[in-house]
């Protein structure tokens, strides 16, 4: 038998953080963490979370919801996106971000 409840509430699901590279870090002490939930054909599903701060970050191809926190999100192109819970976003592979983190925030991604 498969499982099938991947989490009970995403919100507070447990997740270990880790301090960002130096090298990404533009303000602050962020630090992240990531679980992956599933597998899907080659797709997997997931947790992310980012901590107070702003930090740079080259994406992958993957469709987010925000399910708590808030930010912004800024692309080269000048693109900004105000983020909070309920926002869905696309990102594509080699979009060159900006992450400005209010409070943190977490997203259930699919890529």
């Amino acid at each position: 038998m498969t499982q099938r409840l991947l989490a009970d509430d995403v919100t507070r699901l447990p997740l270990d953080h880790e301090p960002l590279p130096g090298d990404e870090v533009e303000d602050g002490s962020p630090t992240a963490a990531v679980r992956t939930l599933d597998t899907l054909g080659g797709v997997e599903v997931g947790v992310w979370e980012m901590t107070v701060g702003t930090a740079r970050d080259t994406e992958v191809d993957e469709v987010f919801v925000v399910v708590a926190g808030s930010g912004t999100v800024e692309f080269e192109d000048g693109e900004r996106l105000r983020l909070g819970p309920g926002t869905v976003v696309r990102l594509r592979a080699g979009d060159r971000t900006r992450w400005l983190v209010d409070e943190p925030l977490r997203k259930v991604w699919v890529a």
